[in-house]
């Protein structure tokens, strides 16, 4: 260690207390954080890129200061879709402090490994009350049915009006319209749980009709006087 000669010249004065880190909650605990491995957690943030082209929301469930899991989903960019893959391997069995000074290959990533650092450092988790926290698997359970990330894709003119492709319930088929031309409801295929029937054997056909459905007012007798393909009117 070196020292300024300012430093050398002063004389020593000792220090009184020694309180520590004050405690932060990690998993239904109070925790002083002195150790990377002191830190456990499961939390979600976003990031951003540079131009702002992109997100990915980030999942992470640390445990002992280790990244056990990792969620990465990301939208708006196709690059930003590679780097996910690329982080997906890159994150699980790091630190959080490997993680937060490892380059995760898209801005938007290293942005929300940023944020998640926070979180997690300052005992801000989802986690934070439950006991225990969260198993290495909850992360999964996000995605829900057909393991596929939540989606809202919303299209809008001011001349020609709205345009729905993606909403929660799945893939957008069809809108439905009342005689002033306003939506009141739509049809929707639920595309992972479709996929997922295919996989275990159903047709095409078959499984597109069993996981097809609607919202609102849909059918004629609910006003629906006429409907209209999104991506082609």
């Amino acid at each position: 260690m070196t020292y300024t000669h300012e430093v050398e010249q002063m004389c020593p004065v000792a220090k009184g207390p020694h309180h520590g880190p004050a405690p932060i909650p990690e998993e239904g605990r109070w925790v002083k954080a002195y150790d990377v491995g002191d830190i456990s957690g499961l939390t979600h943030g976003v990031g951003w890129c540079a131009p702002q082209q992109g997100a990915c929301k980030l999942t992470l469930n640390v445990k002992n200061g280790k990244i056990e899991e990792a969620l990465v989903e990301t939208i708006g960019c196709s690059g930003m879709t590679h780097s996910a893959a690329m982080a997906g391997e890159i994150l699980p069995g790091k630190t959080i402090l490997e993680a937060l000074n490892t380059d995760l290959v898209c801005d938007a990533i290293n942005v929300a490994m940023r944020e998640l650092f926070l979180q997690i450092a300052y005992g801000r988790t989802q986690t934070a009350f439950s006991e225990d926290g969260l198993p290495v698997g909850a992360a999964q359970e996000d995605l829900g049915k057909g393991m596929r990330s939540m989606v809202g894709t919303i299209y809008s003119t001011q001349k020609k009006g709205v345009r729905y492709m993606d909403l929660t319930e799945g893939y957008i088929t069809r809108m439905a319209l009342d005689e002033n031309n306003e939506v009141i409801g739509y049809e929707f295929v639920r595309l992972g749980k479709m996929m997922e029937d295919i996989r275990k054997g159903k047709s095409a056909d078959e499984a597109m009709k069993d996981n097809t459905g609607s919202y609102g007012r849909f059918k004629e007798e609910d006003g629906a006087v006429k409907y209209i393909d999104p991506r082609e009117e």
